[in-house]
């Protein structure tokens, strides 16, 4: 990692109590590895080799970032999920980066995920089976910390959090809007709140949602993704009579040692942060690679994979509003 550019807390927010927490970071890694830091991209010197830009900000910022790193010499970019706001944004982002040349890779970790492959595998040996993706997240079940977590996720649920979930299911279970026959709602575990944010505004967003997806090709697949219920995510797998027969965990027993030695070396992160480390290492690795070699990214999801799934999310979210009213 060459750069790291951060105009917040190198700026305005440089001595509140995170900024603080930050500037002692950038001491650490400016000493060990020789990274430097700036507030725009703008400040970078020519890209003298492949340039790989990694953006991950707030989903609102992503066009602006997508700009500046072309013009900064990026000849990659890895762009974390949704990607941007609305599907219009996204859509002007890839004709902006194809007719810059540059090639745009995205962050959805879970398409290279063990638990993932190992569900598909076990799945593809059962006819007639049926898998569930369920992902968690360990926000406190109280007003505030939602209303914080709908207002910094303002995109809404399907959008984030469940998104990674939607890239599954366009990668690998044919979906798409023009191949969607149902979508229903599991209305004894969703639920949609409208809850205030730390500016007073309010946001309505789902703080749980559960669905199942059909087909007009015959596939069937569901959706569960809970804000308030823990740091694993899993997939299981049920046979013919709704028996569940299969279930995969992230992390597996494997993967909790390198959890429980994140946890004790970044006590104040999110959970989630630590279970899906492994993966967004897989992620990152291979777009480097790529970035270097020019090889496929062997799993990695594409820009025209955000597209499809961002166009799913949107189509999602007012059917399944409608449905929990």
């Amino acid at each position: 990692m060459d750069y790291v550019i951060e105009p917040w807390f190198l700026g305005g927010g440089a001595d509140s109590e995170a900024g603080k927490e930050f500037g002692e970071w950038k001491t650490s890694v400016e000493a060990e590895y020789g990274t430097k830091f700036a507030m725009s991209l703008g400040e970078l010197p020519p890209a003298s080799a492949p340039r790989l830009a990694l953006i991950s900000g707030r989903t609102s910022d992503n066009p602006k970032l997508l700009t500046e790193s072309i013009a900064s010499g990026a000849s990659c970019i890895y762009l974390e999920k949704p990607g941007a706001p609305t599907v219009v944004e996204l859509e002007q982002m890839a004709e902006e980066a194809k007719a810059a040349g540059v090639e745009v890779l995205m962050g959805y970790n879970k398409n290279v995920c063990k638990y993932v492959a190992k569900t598909r595998e076990f799945a593809a040996g059962l006819p007639g089976s049926h898998v569930t993706f369920v992902t968690n997240n360990a926000y406190e079940n109280t007003p505030e910390s939602l209303g914080e977590c709908f207002e910094r996720n303002a995109e809404g649920m399907l959008k984030n959090m469940v998104i990674h979930e939607l890239a599954l299911l366009v990668s690998f279970y044919d979906v798409s809007v023009d191949n969607i026959a149902s979508v229903v709602a599991d209305k004894e575990f969703s639920e949609m709140q409208t809850l205030p944010g730390p500016s007073g505004k309010t946001w309505t967003d789902f703080n749980k949602i559960k669905f199942t997806i059909t087909t007009k090709t015959g596939q069937e697949v569901s959706v569960q993704g809970d804000r308030c219920g823990g740091s694993d995510s899993f997939a299981m797998v049920a046979d013919k009579s709704g028996a569940e027969v299969f279930r995969y965990w992230m992390p597996d027993e494997e993967d909790k040692v390198n959890v429980s030695a994140l946890e004790i070396k970044y006590p104040s992160a999110m959970p989630y942060f630590f279970t899906q480390d492994p993966d967004y290492v897989t992620v990152k690795e291979r777009v480097a690679k790529h970035t270097v070699d020019g090889l496929p990214a062997e799993g990695v999801a594409t820009l025209q994979i955000a597209i499809d799934t961002l166009k799913v999310a949107e189509y999602l979210t007012p059917l399944l509003q409608e449905q929990l009213k």
